[in-house]
């Protein structure tokens, strides 16, 4: 197939285009209320229902990110990348058992209101900066600049005119709020599966045919004879991307740390939630959880497949970048494969997935802002309505910086670690000023700051004087030696004793219904499943 989009491929992608675009004004219409608050605007407060919030932070987190890059490393290394996909599923599960009932209890609707109320202004501030400048230069950024690689892959439009498209496309839906957001997200999902399933389908069913076989289930069983090495999970420290994904440690190490900061601590994911009922949030949590066992067969078997098919000689050229193999031209060049029609079924759904992410970013971008530091120091007194016009301004001027700042990310070979890598440098300090922030009255402002100041710089010594210790590992050790940091820090100080600042832990807030603790059993047992089978 050629590289262009034919035109039956131009009328999929409009008629996905026009359904998003109409149900998100349809929403916006119809949940309009002309006394709507900025919590309406940032949280849709009470708005979204289960299945809502479960689709959105599916397609808030599924972006070119995972198609892109996760195919990318699933080209690379194979399915041990997806234990990122499968340890979300429980800690997923995790936090909406414990961390939930803690944020809504308290009404805590930005991550900085959490750091306030449990410590200070100044460790709130301190965090939202840098929480910032991570959302927009290192997650919005890689977001666009990996989307918009794979658009002009797929198109054949440039770089640029890519990246501009998916910055407006994501920009109208964003101004809407949180509300079209949320449920134009309902079909963000359905399309980026549907068109995901589509790829998996063809490059299955391709691997078959090169070796004189035909079917989904004699292609799968080829990727398992052909590259064996690219079906195990935990890897030894024999294997080369040991120092990626360091054996144990996806189980019972770091990786924890990783998620927990992007599920449980994390303004773009838990926003989703924070304006709902506590069982509400709870149900889409778990929803969410079950949509994502099924993600690794959306973005990380395509990559296995390209690998397989590389191997054997197809797209020796499409690969390259410069004349380099550049792992993370796996996804696109699978899409081209297809035929016109499902070509742009799975063209809308990468371009589903990437809108969404960058909508959902934007808008947690122009939430702190707004609410942390517009509101706190430069217009205590901003009405509702002024406060949602920040936040529109916040959303454009973010994007446009995205686009700027994009095009050098060109260097990279696999962006999807670049992002771990990158966010890994914060997320050993978020973890533990929240863990100990929510599950030890002791813990003190001075503790939360002195972490938050030496999460960074920890975790830069660690990557220069010990740099052959898995990037994993490290946020480990700089996770341990901030938690006894703020241990000592704490326990040096009087006044712990009666911290005024600590957060009482109701433990009956921790009971779940039936059908929750059934629904979490399931994810468990599947997950021990897949962990037995692909060891």
């Amino acid at each position: 197939m050629g590289k262009e989009l034919q035109t039956l491929d131009y009328v999929v992608f409009l008629i996905y285009f026009l359904i998003v675009a109409g149900y998100g004004y349809w929403i916006y219409q119809r949940k309009k209320n002309p006394n709507a608050s900025a919590g309406d605007f940032f949280l849709a407060e009470g708005a979204l229902t289960w299945w809502a919030i479960g689709a959105s932070l599916i397609a808030s987190n599924i972006s070119a990110e995972q198609f892109v890059g996760m195919s990318g490393s699933g080209f690379a290394m194979g399915l041990a990348i997806a234990s990122y996909e499968w340890m979300a599923a429980l800690t997923l599960i995790v936090v909406a058992v414990f961390f939930m009932p803690g944020y809504i209890k308290n009404k805590i609707y930005t991550m900085p209101q959490f750091l306030e109320k449990r410590y200070s202004p100044l460790v709130a501030t301190m965090m939202a900066v840098f929480w910032l400048l991570v959302y927009v230069f290192v997650n919005l950024t890689s977001i666009l600049y990996l989307g918009a690689i794979a658009v002009s892959t797929i198109s054949g439009f440039s770089f640029t005119a890519c990246a501009w498209f998916l910055a407006i496309f994501a920009i109208i839906i964003t101004l809407g709020g949180m509300k079209v957001i949320g449920y134009t997200d309902v079909i963000q999902v359905i399309i980026l599966v549907l068109g995901g399933l589509a790829t998996t389908y063809l490059a299955l069913n391709l691997v078959a045919d090169q070796n004189g076989m035909s079917g989904v289930m004699a292609g799968l069983g080829l990727l398992r004879e052909q590259a064996p090495d690219h079906f195990h999970m935990i890897f030894d420290k024999s294997n080369e991307h040991y120092k990626d994904l360091p054996g144990l440690t996806v189980l019972f190490g770091a990786m924890w740390i990783a998620n927990l900061n992007y599920w449980g601590c994390n303004q773009y994911i838990t926003q989703r939630a924070l304006g709902a009922k506590l069982e509400t949030a709870r149900s889409g949590l778990l929803f969410a959880a079950f949509l994502k066992l099924l993600m690794p067969i959306i973005v990380v078997l395509p990559g296995i497949a390209a690998y397989v098919l590389y191997q054997k000689g197809m797209f020796q050229e499409e690969m390259l970048q410069d004349g380099v193999l550049k792992s993370d031209k796996a996804y696109p060049v699978l899409l081209n494969l297809l035929g016109p029609g499902l070509k742009g079924l799975s063209f809308a759904a990468l371009t589903a997935a990437i809108v969404a992410s960058l909508a959902g970013k934007a808008n947690s971008i122009a939430t702190i802002f707004t609410l942390d530091i517009y509101k706190k120091y430069f217009n205590k007194e901003a009405s509702e309505a002024k406060q949602v016009g920040i936040g529109r301004y916040v959303i454009v001027i973010s994007m446009i910086i995205a686009i700027l700042v994009a095009p050098q990310l060109k260097k990279l070979d696999q962006g999807f670690q670049f992002i771990q890598e990158f966010t890994g440098l914060i997320s050993p300090g978020v973890v533990a000023i929240f863990l100990l922030g929510f599950f030890w009255k002791r813990a003190t402002a001075n503790a939360a700051l002195a972490a938050a100041l030496s999460c960074i710089p920890l975790g830069f010594l660690f990557k220069k004087f010990l740099g052959d210790i898995p990037f994993l590992d490290q946020m480990g050790y700089v996770f341990l030696i901030l938690v006894v940091m703020m241990v000592i820090i704490s326990l040096a100080d009087p006044k712990s004793k009666n911290n005024p600042k600590a957060m009482e832990v109701d433990v009956e807030g921790f009971k779940t219904s039936q059908g929750f603790a059934i629904g979490a059993l399931a994810v468990i047992g599947v997950l021990a499943a897949l962990y037995i089978v692909f060891w």
